[in-house]
Formats: C-alpha cells, structure tokens, sequence
C-alpha cells in the first residue's frame, strides 16, 4: 500500500473486493473494449465493410491495456476516449482504421457505466437480502420478547423486541421494492452520435433506418439489456444518475436509523452490537464498550445522503443535448456512492448477525414502568370490582404523580404499594402483582410479527448475496 499518496478510505477500509473490482480502471477500459468490439461485430454483420478477422483481433486484445501509451496519448491529446482509440489500434492492428467506427465518446463512457451500474445494483441487492434475513431471524427469535416503547424517546406502552426489529425491516423491504424498480428501469444508450439524432449511421447505413435500429438491438442484447433510452442527447439521461442515488440514498437511510437505534439502546444496555473479546473500545478508558460499529453506519450513510445530492443538481443543469459539466461530478460521486453504500451493508450484515440481547436488562427496565404502564388495566379491574371508573382515575393520578416523583429521587417506583395502600381502589397488592405481566401489555406484537414474517417469506427465499467478511476494521 503507498503511503505517500492519499487513498480514499472506501478503498483503504471500508468496500468490499467486488465493489472495488467493479469500479476499477481495469474493469471499466474493458468494458469500453468490448463495446468496441460489439460495436464492429454489428456493424460486420449488417454489411459495413468490417472484416470478421478485424472484430476477432479486437476481442483478442480487450485485457491487454496499455496504461502507459494512454497516459501519453492523453497528455497529447487531452482526450481520455480517443488515447484509449489509439492504444487499442496499436494492440490491433489491423483493425485501427475501423476502431469507434460511427460512435462518439458516449458510446463508450455512458454505456459502461450504465452496465457497471447495473451490476453494482445487483450485487447490492443481494447483500441487502442478507441484512433483511438477519433481521427477519432475529424478529422471530425475539417476537414475543416484551420491552419498554418509546415515543419521542419518552417512555410508552410496551412492544417486543422483534416486533421492534420488524420496523427497522419494514424499512429495507421498502428499499429493496425501490431498487428492484430502478433495475427494471434500466437502458441501454447504444450507439446515437454526438447529438442523439444517429445522422453518422443514417450515413454509414446509407438512409436505411431498420439497420441501424438493429444495430443498437444487437449490441444491447450483447450486455444483456432488452430496452434502450427513446431518445437522448449525446448522453443517456442524467435523470437516471438521480434515480441511480436516490435508491443508494435511501438505503442510507434506513441503515442510519437502525444503527441509531441501535446506539440508543446500547446505551440504555438493552441490546449490543458485536464486540470481539481483544476489541480495544477506548485508548484511555479500557473498560468501554463503544458501539464503533454502529456509529460508523451512521458516519457512512450522512456521507452517501449528502452524496445523492450531486445527481439531481447534475440533471438540472444539462443544457441542450449535452454539457460537460457533469463528468467530472460523476466519475467521484456515482463510484463513491455505490462503494459507500456497499460499505454500510457489509458492516449492517456483521452487526444484524450478532446483536446481543440483554434479556435481564430489558425485564428489568420493563418491570420499573409497567405499572404505569398497567394503570388502565388496573383501572379497569377495580371498576369490575365495584369501583366508580372517574373515582379511580383520579387515585391512580394522584399516586402516580407521587410515585413519580419519588423515583425523581432515586427511589424505587412504589405506585402498587400506594394504590394498595388506597382502601378506596379496593384491590390487595397480591392482587396488582397479579397483574404485572409484560406479556399481558405487548397487544399484537407477537402476532404481528408472525403476519409480517409470513408475507415476507417469498422475498426472504430469494438467494442473497456472498457473506461479508473482513470488516473489522
């Protein structure tokens, strides 16, 4: 590794070896070559005067690149497309003359990201898969699991852990709908000229019109695309770009308030993400136990959030058929994205996968509320007991306030003592511990999950991605 040249830390870090091979000089200058050579295989076989021993030279050499002729050629030429041009001609030989035959540089650069795109998606949705099927496990491990819920981070009625959990699914089930669109979305440019009108093949193809839109059938085909862009400048549309990050965006967002939540109860002890045996949480304090983990989701989906703004500002300002302003923009943002993104999955398989449940902890902060918790129930009860419903709502008031406000002090919630103590609630404080089941205040926690779990079954089925591994880090 160079230490003496900065290297960005989705690289160094945080993104996993396929997405960094994905977006790779060598993986992206391949793709040009082998549109190059879809390109002229086309043009060969709907008559050009293209030879098929010159489109079987250029697929002979579509790995060998030659870096350092196109870094010279580019010097020269101040032209990235055209040095690679000249760098395959000097691998090729025989086919230099013939080489973007018809093509402008879009043909190369827009269709290679539409493909490497495409396949970052895919890979992305399977390792979301495998987010949601640690989480879907977990919910049903935990459904019945009955725990403090919060409203503005206040105490409320009681949930279950999983019930909980299927929230934070619910939520990566919405981006997986989302992105399962934007892959349906996709097109192909094919090959269009420099403003989208096809007039350099009207020309090669002498007027006939029915070549060329077999032209660009053919070479979609060949990447495994069956729909094109209707229409275009000289670049697919950068609209796309804005939908491409939005989805990236949104999963952000749904990892962001998971791990949030997750920081949250690890700081009330309830639940904890993983933490190896020789973990370091602190260099000063070696008794922590920091949710690093969950933290550095956060960290990463603000960086995508904000990230997903370039797109949309990009699309807006494409004057006419093409400005080249966006290239710039776009050869940091879209990369970055999906590696960022790639890297927030990685770290929420590893964290979804080993969630820590303090059952203890969560009894005993359940048991510490549910008498208030209960007071309804409890109202209800004495009222069944010959009780006046408004008499009895005002005891529970008025013990409430004092209970709480002895705990103000650091003093045990004593509200069941007080009401069994009140000879006007009329129930023993047997009677009230009776009652003080968590379970009996969870509703439909348990069964909803069971609901949930069971419509998602089909996608929970669906083959997912390689396991994440190597995120220590």
């Amino acid at each position: 590794m160079a230490t003496d040249r900065y290297e960005s830390p989705l690289s160094s870090r945080y993104a996993s070896d396929y997405m960094l091979r994905l977006f790779s000089a060598d993986v992206r200058y391949q793709t040009w070559r082998r549109l190059w050579v879809a390109l002229a295989r086309a043009e060969h076989r709907l008559g050009l005067p293209i030879t098929r021993e010159q489109v079987d030279e250029l697929e002979a050499h579509i790995t060998d690149i030659d870096y350092e002729a196109v870094r010279q050629r580019e010097k020269e030429v101040r032209h990235d497309v055209m040095a690679h041009v000249y760098a395959y001609g000097l691998a090729a030989p025989s086919a230099k003359g013939i080489i973007h035959l018809g093509a402008t540089s879009c043909y190369v650069t827009d269709n290679a990201d539409l493909i490497l795109y495409r396949d970052g998606l895919r890979y992305l949705r399977g390792q979301l898969l495998n987010v949601m099927k640690n989480l879907a496990s977990f919910a049903e491990e935990y459904k019945a699991l009955p725990t403090l819920g919060y409203t503005h981070y206040q105490p409320a009625q009681l949930v279950t852990v999983g019930k909980r959990a299927t929230l934070w699914l619910q939520d990566l089930q919405l981006d997986l709908e989302e992105l399962d669109f934007v892959l349906s979305s996709f097109r192909f440019l094919g090959s269009r000229g420099t403003t989208g009108t096809e007039a350099s093949f009207l020309d090669l193809f002498e007027g006939d019109e029915a070549r060329i839109d077999e032209m660009n059938r053919m070479i979609a085909a060949e990447f495994g695309f069956d729909r094109r862009f209707p229409v275009s400048g000289q670049t697919y549309a950068r609209k796309f770009d804005s939908r491409i990050l939005n989805v990236l965006s949104s999963i952000a967002q749904s990892c962001y308030r998971f791990a949030n939540d997750m920081r949250l109860l690890q700081h009330d002890r309830q639940l904890e993400e993983p933490f190896e045996s020789t973990q370091i949480g602190s260099s000063a304090m070696a008794y922590k136990r920091n949710p690093m983990r969950s933290e550095r989701i956060c960290s990463l989906a603000r960086y995508l959030m904000a990230d997903a703004l370039n797109a949309p500002m990009t699309a807006s300002v494409q004057w006419m058929e093409r400005t080249l302003d966006d290239s710039a923009n776009r050869r940091i943002s879209l990369p970055e994205g999906f590696l960022c993104a790639d890297a927030i999955l990685r770290l929420m398989q590893n964290v979804t996968k080993g969630i820590r449940v303090n059952e203890k902890i969560i009894e005993r902060t359940v048991n510490e509320y549910l008498p208030f918790i209960a007071t309804e129930n409890l109202m209800m009860e004495a009222v069944k007991r010959g009780g006046d419903r408004q008499q009895l709502h005002e005891i529970i008031r008025t013990h409430s306030m004092a209970a709480t406000a002895r705990m103000k002090e650091g003093e045990p919630c004593d509200l069941l003592e007080r009401l069994a103590g009140d000879p006007a609630f009329g129930m023993t404080l047997a009677e009230l511990r009776e009652l003080m089941d968590g379970r009996r205040y969870t509703g439909r926690s348990a069964a909803q999950v069971d609901a949930y779990l069971s419509e998602l079954r089909p996608i929970l089925a669906q083959e997912g991605g390689a396991e994440a591994q190597d995120i220590n880090l």
